[in-house]
Order: C-alpha cells, then structure tokens, then sequence
C-alpha cells in the first residue's frame, strides 16, 4: 500500500496559480501511474490529469492547456501545476495511484486525503 500526502492547495484569484504536490511513499513511486481527481460541493469526483511513467500525461478537457502534470521519480512526488484558474475549478483535489493509469476513480486504489482549492472570482 502506498501513503499519498496532498499539498499546495489554497485561495486564489480567478486568472491566478497554484502547483499542488502529491507526496508518495510506502511502495516503488515510478512504477505507478498518478492522477489528480476533484469534488466540487454537489458534484461527483470527477478525473483531473493523470500520468503514467515520467512522459505519458492526460487530462479532462476541462482543464487541457491551462494544467500541466509532472512527476520527479527521485523525490516520489507529482505536480500539478494549474494555471488560469477559475472559480469552476473550485474543489478538493485528491492524489491517486494506480498500477495501470485510467481516468476512472475504479482505477485508482489509494488515495490522499485531498487539499482544498478555492478559486475566487
């Protein structure tokens, strides 16, 4: 099992940035492919990015252009970098591993606790 710890998360402008890190531990981090997923209040959780190996990444259209997904295998942690942030993107954002990659959450099987994101407008 492998232990996933969120951060970076926070308040911010419409139009501003955040980059949320995702730190990994407890099982081989290159080997498995990590992804981003969010709750916004009412809403299901809902894929954000994901990326597989150091090179392979993908995201929901939603967020395509704007976030970017990277990984440094030598300090078991995964970025997501986020970029003309709207008030749509307003959640909490949740790190996931999983050995294969997939953009459902029935692909993932372990999970942070999840790092809020305000965006405000």
């Amino acid at each position: 099992q492998v232990q996933l710890v969120e951060s970076g998360g926070g308040l911010v402008q419409a139009g501003g940035s955040l980059r949320l890190s995702c730190a990994a531990s407890g099982r081989t981090f290159s080997s498995y492919a990590m992804g981003w997923f969010r709750k916004a209040p009412g809403k299901d959780r809902e894929f954000v990015a994901a990326i597989r190996w150091s090179t392979i990444t993908y995201y929901a259209d939603s967020v395509k252009g704007r976030f970017t997904l990277s990984r440094d295998n030598a300090k078991n942690t995964v970025y997501l970098q986020m970029n003309s942030l709207k008030p749509e993107d307003t959640a909490v954002y949740y790190c996931a591993s999983s050995p294969r990659g997939g953009t459902r959450r029935d692909d993932y099987s372990d999970w942070g606790q999840g790092t809020q994101v305000t965006v405000s407008s």
